[in-house]
């Protein structure tokens, strides 16, 4: 049996960039050429962004290459793309984003029962001192698994 979910790209930088409030699924408006490019993984979302206009949210600056054999027909790599939610999903979303230094950011990319599907988190951007200090927790988290595995051995 096939896996429910198949993770396509992750926004790693937004689990150390941002603060994570909230994560909501939105489906995404793809062409053709862009699904089969997705499909093969090539997609980078590390630098992308959603924003609500005209009570619509649309997915900025995620990159999907282009695909080989669409000819003529190709897409625009960074073209901004529509997500698909609920109204009052949108509106619960617009209000937690009209809280000053909340934005909505991109985690994941991934299929679900053959249709692609995008995380998206309300998020707070970190200060530097809070980056500092997930840095310091990683470290000393990787420490202990360290220590633990060599006392086993």
């Amino acid at each position: 049996m096939e896996p429910e979910e198949k993770t396509v790209a992750q926004n790693r930088r937004a689990r150390f960039e941002y603060q994570i409030i909230e994560t909501t699924e939105a489906g995404i408006v793809l062409k053709g050429s862009e699904v089969k490019s997705v499909r093969q993984g090539k997609v980078d979302i590390s630098d992308c962004f959603a924003s609500v206009k005209e009570g619509e949210v649309w997915l900025h600056n995620m990159h999907v290459a282009a695909y080989q054999n669409a000819g003529a027909f190709n897409h625009n790599p960074k073209r901004s793309r529509k997500l698909l939610l609920h109204r009052r999903e949108i509106r619960k979303l617009i209000g937690k984003i009209k809280q000053k230094g909340l934005s909505l950011v991109p985690v994941r990319l991934y299929w679900k029962h053959g249709l692609a599907k995008v995380e998206l988190a309300v998020a707070k951007g970190k200060h530097s001192f809070d980056k500092r200090e997930t840095i310091r927790q990683r470290d000393h988290e990787r420490e202990m698994r360290r220590h633990d595995a060599g006392a086993d051995a």
